[in-house]
Order: C-alpha cells, then sequence, then structure tokens
C-alpha cells in the first residue's frame, strides 16, 4: 500500500506547475506536420520535385492534412523545417525563401495553409547559420521575428546550432521577448536544452518559462531502437522533466514516425500511445500523400488523442521498469474526468502496458489494478483505447489480465465510478 501511495503522490505533485507562458498558446500539446524526419534536406527540386523542400511540399501536405481527417481531429500546424531559406539574406538583411522552390514567397504559402483552416509554422536557428548551413537569426533576432509575424507565422521553430550554448540564457529569452513585441501569437518551440553540454547544469525552469515546447534529446530516427531510447532518457529525467511541463509548455520527445518505412503495425502504435501518455506535441513526419489506411487510422484514433489532449496537461510517469522485472514496462498518466469523493479528487488514468520483450509471442500480464495506482475503493471502468473493448468493472483488489504483443502495448483507460 505505501508503494502505491508514493506513486499517486508523485503522479499529482505535478498539478503544481507554474502558470502558463504569457502567450496563453498551445494549453494542450501542438498537434500538426512536421518536414524535417520525413524529407530532410532535400532542396533537389529538379531530379525529385514530389519530395524536395519547396512551396509545393508544404502545400500538398497542407490539403492532405485538411481533407483527411486530420483537421478535425485536432491536427492544425503545417510547419517547415530547415532548408527553406535562401543561402544570403536580401540587399536589406531580410530572410528570404529559395527563389526556385518557394517562387510566391512565404507570406503566399502562409495565407494558403490559413485557407485550408489550418496554422503556419516556420523554422530558424539561434547561431550565425541553420543546422544545414542557411541563414541563422544571429544579429537579426528581433528583425527576423518581426518578418515571420508579418508572413502570417504561426509557430516558430527555433534551433541551436553554431552559437555558443553558454549564450542560451540569454539569447533564447531575447527571441521570446521579440516575439511577443511583434503582437502576433506565435508558438515559440526552442532546443535549447538539447545543445546544453552534459556537464552543465540545464536552467529548465527558466527554459520552461521562456519557450512553449523544447527538445531534450536527440533527434529520432525512423528506427524503433531510436524510439526506445528517447523513451528511456524520459523515464530516467522524469522527476525532473515532470514538474517544469503543463499547460502552455510541453517536453518534445521529437516527431511521430507513424507512416514511415521502419516501425511494425505494434510499434506505431506503440509510439503514438506512449507520446500521448508524455504529454508530449503530435507532430507527424510522415508523407500524407501515401499513407497507408492502417496508419492513418493510429494517427486519428480519438480515444488516444484524447488522452494526449487532456486538459489537466499532467504528463504521465514510467513507474515500472521493463529492464527491473518482466520485461513490461508500465507507464501512467492522470486524467479527466475526475470524479469527487468526501475526501478526496479522484482521477481517471491512462494506462500503458508496453513490452519491450523480443520472444516472439504475446506475453501474459496479471496483476490487480492496484499495482497501477487505481486505489480507489469504489473502483474503475477499464476500457481498452484502441480496441474499443470493455474489460468491465474492476475494484483496487481485482486482477486484470491482459496479452501484450512484442514490441507493441496494451492502453487503456480507467474512469472512477463513484457510489450515489
Amino acid at each position: 500500500m505505501a508503494k502505491v501511495l508514493s506513486i499517486l503522490a508523485l503522479l499529482l505533485a505535478v498539478g503544481k506547475f507554474s502558470e502558463a507562458l504569457d502567450n496563453g498558446l498551445v494549453l494542450t500539446p501542438p498537434m500538426g506536420w512536421l518536414s524535417w524526419e520525413r524529407f530532410r534536406c532535400n532542396t533537389d527540386c529538379k531530379n525529385d520535385p514530389e519530395n524536395c523542400i519547396s512551396e509545393r511540399l508544404f502545400m500538398e501536405m497542407a490539403e492532405r492534412m485538411a481533407k483527411g481527417g486530420f483537421k478535425e481531429a485536432g491536427y492544425e500546424y503545417i510547419i517547415s523545417d530547415d532548408c527553406w531559406l535562401n543561402k544570403s539574406r536580401d540587399a536589406d538583411g531580410f530572410l528570404i525563401p529559395d527563389p526556385e522552390r518557394f517562387p510566391n514567397g512565404i507570406k503566399f504559402l502562409s495565407d494558403y495553409v490559413h485557407s485550408l483552416g489550418l496554422k503556419f509554422g516556420i523554422y530558424e536557428d539561434i547561431g550565425t547559420f541553420t543546422c544545414g548551413g542557411f541563414p541563422g537569426i544571429a544579429g537579426h533576432e528581433k528583425q527576423d521575428m518581426q518578418t515571420f509575424a508579418d508572413w502570417g507565422v504561426d509557430y516558430i521553430k527555433i534551433d541551436g546550432c553554431y552559437k555558443d550554448p553558454n549564450t542560451f540564457p540569454q539569447v533564447y529569452p531575447d527571441v521570446g521577448r521579440y516575439i511577443n513585441e511583434t503582437g502576433r501569437p506565435m508558438v515559440y518551440s526552442c532546443e535549447w536544452p538539447l545543445y546544453v553540454n552534459s556537464n552543465v547544469t540545464i536552467p529548465w525552469v527558466n527554459i520552461s518559462n521562456t519557450c512553449n515546447l523544447w527538445r531534450g534529446y536527440g533527434d529520432v530516427q525512423d528506427d524503433y531502437n531510436s524510439l526506445v531510447d528517447i523513451a528511456e532518457w524520459y523515464a530516467e529525467n522524469q522527476d525532473v522533466l515532470i514538474p517544469i511541463a503543463g499547460p502552455g509548455r510541453w517536453n518534445d520527445p521529437d516527431m511521430l514516425i507513424i507512416g514511415d518505412f521502419e516501425l511494425s503495425f505494434d510499434q506505431q502504435k506503440t509510439q503514438m500511445a506512449l507520446w500521448s501518455v508524455l504529454a508530449a506535441p503530435l507532430l507527424m513526419s510522415n508523407d500524407l500523400r501515401h499513407l497507408e489506411p492502417q496508419f492513418r487510422r493510429i494517427l486519428l484514433n480519438r480515444n488516444v488523442i484524447a488522452v494526449s489532449q487532456d486538459k489537466l496537461g499532467i504528463q504521465g510517469r514510467r513507474i515500472v521498469d521493463s529492464l527491473k522485472g518482466n520485461g513490461v514496462e508500465v507507464w501512467v498518466r492522470p486524467i479527466t474526468p475526475t470524479a469527487q469523493t468526501v475526501d478526496a479528487t479522484v482521477f481517471s488514468f491512462a494506462v500503458l502496458l508496453w513490452s519491450r520483450r523480443d520472444d516472439g509471442v504475446p506475453f501474459a500480464v496479471s496483476n490487480p489494478i492496484s499495482a497501477y495506482g487505481l486505489t480507489s475503493k469504489t473502483g474503475y471502468f477499464l476500457r481498452n483505447l484502441y480496441t474499443n473493448q470493455d474489460y468491465g468493472f474492476f475494484r483496487p483488489t481485482d486482477v486484470l489480465t491482459v496479452r501484450v504483443n512484442p514490441s507493441g502495448v496494451i492502453f487503456f483507460k480507467a474512469t472512477p465510478v463513484i457510489a450515489g
């Protein structure tokens, strides 16, 4: 019982985070599409016009997102990453896009995205160059933020290449101030902690007071081991990361790679569920023009999206490490609806059982639901969020038995039942 109470205390303590950023944006994790993981820095429009970083690419992705059910499910941002720029600024020092790949300019592209009922995001870098070697914002910070505002940008991602990380505590907040001074609401995504030397203490509270979301670990790759590596880092650092996250400020484990090449069907379900438990941004990086129906269903699963977008904004926690037991991890996240008893507020929970086993067969997991922090004496109603299977009513001592596929998940919601 003492262990269960400590789990619950750790989960609910994160509700004491400070108020959201002054811009009032992304009070739930942002959802959308980002170009980098799938399309990288492909600028060869002559030989690969369908896949190069260009006006055409972003317009086509925006069309698919607006007309394919994604907008209705909550995906709203179309975001460019690196390599949209011309190699130099214009004569007056203003940023300009590559004139061949973006012949109509960024304002045209932004207006087109807005005409579809979506929002537009753009990439830059805090240093003298972007990571891809294009002009960075160093020395032009205020001018560039005003340029983005004039172009109708809604979301700005600022990378951290070609700049001394020791200057980040000054320059990243400066950029945030310049964004606010434009008067245009623009989400501020930064990569401040990603570039800080491992021997230096990362100022997490300052970062969460500066940016709406921030990358803390390496880039996701189209590979299951990359996904595992990122999840492990977030679990190992959860005691630091959970308290700084909440409405308007989010830890960002990087893009969704659902619909790309390397992950199995089960592994893609794993990423979607895990990112939802982590209260992570749901930013797809895939080719929406060629998305298989089964992967589309994962991305549009309203049950899982509801966990991601839960208004409490409490980031979930790993409570059972697979490496210290039977190879199945347990992650839990407090969510709505809540119920009120005489003594306390009882939360609903999203519970994720993730098999990191590789023995080739589904593994049976049997535990009383109290092992997952579900301790309300009046019990819970359990439902599988992927299959919609109703497990039924359980009291804390009742045992739930499920089978988890290798590298897959069982993801269920526990809703408290309060006696009338």
